[in-house]
């Protein structure tokens, strides 16, 4: 191959690679909604629980669903949905059978991680609170990103009739 047939290559490709579609990221956000469940496990250890906090799906859900509603409302900052939806009725509608409490982490951000997340919760005397108490014996976490919010949402469930004691 001769230098002009490699240029007129390399400008072939080159034009290709142009107009070619570029694919958009997606966040897996995989990791940091099990360094949440992790984080919880080890403060509810630390508040002498004896059992391990469980990944529950239909808790996780739950969470999903409201940290995509507060993902894209702005005017969200807590834990009732857009709908009037509180924490039990997501719970309750995702097929979870059992009390729940919730826990809301918002950073106006494209990123967020763990360390933002219990900054967030471990000093908040009503979040820590939620998080050390031994009922809470499920948890299902999940995270969203946008250009501009992150959003970490933890549903805590005590399953009816089997509450754990300290």
């Amino acid at each position: 191959m001769t230098l002009r047939h490699t240029t007129r290559a390399a400008t072939i490709a080159g034009l290709l690679l142009a107009v070619a579609p570029v694919p958009t990221a997606h966040a897996d956000n995989v990791r940091l909604n099990n360094s949440v469940v992790t984080n919880v496990s080890t403060i509810q250890q630390e508040a002498g629980c004896t059992t391990r906090v469980h990944v529950n799906p239909q808790l996780r859900l739950a969470a999903q669903w409201h940290a995509a509603d507060v993902l894209t409302n702005h005017a969200l900052d807590g834990n009732i949905g857009s709908d009037g939806s509180s924490p039990q009725s997501r719970a309750s509608a995702a097929g979870f059978a059992g009390a729940v409490t919730e826990t809301v982490a918002i950073t106006p951000s494209l990123a967020i991680n763990n360390v933002d997340v219990l900054n967030q919760w471990y000093y908040d005397p009503v979040a820590h609170g939620i998080m050390a108490d031994c009922d809470n014996s499920q948890i299902g976490v999940w995270s969203e990103n946008s250009w501009d919010r992150s959003v970490v949402v933890a549903v805590y469930g005590r399953l009816y009739g089997r509450l754990v004691a300290n």
